[in-house]
């Protein structure tokens, strides 16, 4: 997902209850960060989960070592 950030991957489940999400980040060594993740209700992901999974990458790399 380069709209959120560089190395930032999406995880995409479908099953009977419904689909989900997972926004990741995992090009660090020696850690994989879970973003955002949530249930989709519509076809497009919204504004607001892309929003969230922006800002957490960005509070990522500020406190990144």
């Amino acid at each position: 997902m380069q709209i959120v950030g560089a190395g930032v991957r999406e995880l995409r489940i479908r099953e009977r209850s419904g689909a989900f999400r997972v926004i990741y980040l995992a090009t660090l060594p020696d850690r994989i960060v879970v973003l955002h993740a949530f249930a989709k209700k519509t076809g497009k992901t919204a504004k607001q989960d892309i929003a969230l999974a922006a800002n957490r990458f960005r509070e990522v790399q500020r406190i990144r070592p």
